[in-house]
């Protein structure tokens, strides 16, 4: 039987948007103050350093990419150069990350849509949104490109608007009466570093976390076209890009405002553009909020279907899940996940009317996709470790090396363990942190019984033949 094979239709514009789409989201958009209260405006140098952070791991992943270019391709390395345990709880990990992540941006919209349609249920929106984009993914991969293109440029054309508009304001006055804002707020209110050293790192956890999504690009390597100079060229601007947008855009906030007051004032994004005279602030905001959830669930449906098909591949489950479409998508994984935010979606409603004690339950669960989000990345950087010793052939004319290999690499790791650690001492993280353990360790202990009864039934063939070998001889 001929194995089916994705076809590789991801143009480089597409593959940029899609890694932009699945990093830049609401997190940015509605969730920047809450990364600002715990430390002030030092907030933007743990943006920085956390863009550092991403660099390295994405460098370490080009590099691999560009000799093995392969769909869902960090599970992979982790299956090939650490141990087949760390490829199972890679890909396990991703599909859950962007199953949660995929419930809440649905619940998202549902909320986003009420601001105009405050009748509506939100869970007949949810099911149509749901629905529309299993239905984008199904049709095809470059459908999925193309959806996910516009749905990020929208929020990146926003972001540079923001910027523009914000500058204009500290620099010259616009809308404040002539008057430059400056950038005094920087430091005028309790200084830098408001929330000393703890606070930093406990904001750097809040914002590393909303980076994740960026490694998106190794799961569509598999369906790049031209994929070595598709994917180095996404990857030398994706992060640089990143950075921009998320230091220009709150750079912009705690310059025009005091950090002290965006509590209180709601979204930052809306205030700062009702700061320009611009009536219609909340509509735009709204709008654009709403298409960065529509692109985090259009991501997380196309990233985990991926990862099934992976496991498929690997035999990890059943070998229906690679089967491909005349579209050349792997139809059964885009289902499955679909219906499994479909699933989410009903429970978020329905437990808190069973029980009115979980109300909070969806946050931890929501949050608890953090330390599975990072699994990737300790996976990478630990990947290429290795990888450079088994593909040295390469090594000598590859043109996109890991910079200051392997230091870059032991920085990242010891930077994301460090983050994890205050994760841990962080109130507000604590139990979401051990939920992210405890769901590793079930798949662990999942992968080890698997293998130890598929060892037991070779075994067990082995001396069936043995067996019957004997009894050949005998007679």
């Amino acid at each position: 039987m001929k194995e089916e094979k994705l076809k590789r239709s991801l143009s480089s514009r597409q593959m940029q948007m899609i890694a932009l789409g699945g990093t830049i989201g609401v997190g940015l958009f509605m969730g920047s103050a809450s990364t600002i209260k715990w430390t002030g405006p030092s907030v933007l140098l743990a943006y920085g350093l956390a863009g550092l952070i991403l660099y390295m791991v994405m460098r370490a992943l080009g590099e691999m990419l560009y000799v093995d270019p392969s769909t869902g391709s960090f599970a992979k390395f982790g299956s090939e150069y650490i141990h087949p345990v760390v490829g199972y709880l890679t890909a396990w990990s991703n599909v859950f990350q962007w199953l949660v992540v995929g419930i809440s941006e649905v619940i998202a919209v549902g909320t986003y849509l009420s601001f105009w349609w405050p009748n509506a249920p939100q869970w007949i929106v949810g099911v149509i949104v749901v629905v529309t984009l299993c239905i984008a993914n199904l049709t095809s991969v470059k459908a999925y490109g193309e959806l996910e293109f516009w749905f990020s440029l929208i929020k990146v054309v926003t972001i540079i608007f923001m910027i523009v508009l914000g500058l204009l304001v500290i620099l010259f006055g616009l809308g404040n009466h002539g008057q430059p804002v400056g950038f005094s707020n920087l430091w005028a209110h309790g200084g830098f570093f408001t929330g000393g050293l703890k606070g930093f790192i406990f904001a750097l956890s809040i914002v590393v976390a909303s980076y994740q999504g960026i490694e998106v690009i190794g799961i569509t390597a598999g369906e790049a076209e031209n994929p070595q100079e598709t994917i180095t060229h996404a990857i030398r601007s994706i992060v640089g890009r990143i950075l921009i947008f998320y230091i220009g855009a709150i750079f912009v906030i705690v310059s025009i405002y005091p950090w002290n007051q965006l509590g209180t004032i709601g979204s930052p994004f809306t205030e700062t553009f009702a700061k320009f005279g611009i009536t219609f602030a909340a509509e735009i905001i709204n709008f654009v909020v709403l298409t960065a959830a529509l692109s985090g669930c259009n991501s997380g449906i196309f990233s985990s279907s991926r990862m099934l098909y992976t496991l498929g591949l690997e035999n990890r489950i059943p070998k229906s899940f690679t089967k491909l479409s005349r579209h050349n998508v792997p139809y059964l994984p885009v289902i499955v996940m679909s219906v499994g935010i479909l699933i989410g979606l009903v429970l978020n409603y329905a437990l808190p009317v069973l029980f009115h004690t979980s109300s909070n339950i969806f946050v931890i669960v929501y949050s608890s996709s953090v330390l599975p989000g990072m699994v990737p990345w300790f996976v990478i950087l630990f990947s290429e470790l290795k990888f450079r010793k088994v593909n040295a052939q390469h090594m000598a004319e590859h043109p996109f090396k890991m910079p200051f290999y392997p230091l870059s690499n032991y920085l990242a790791i010891a930077s994301l363990l460090v983050i994890l650690f205050f994760m841990f001492l962080n109130p507000e993280t604590t139990v979401s942190l051990l939920v992210g353990v405890v769901f590793l360790v079930v798949m662990t202990l999942i992968y080890f019984i698997r293998e130890h009864k598929i060892d037991k039934a070779k075994v067990s063939e082995t001396n069936s033949e043995d067996n019957e070998n004997t009894d050949t001889i005998e007679d």
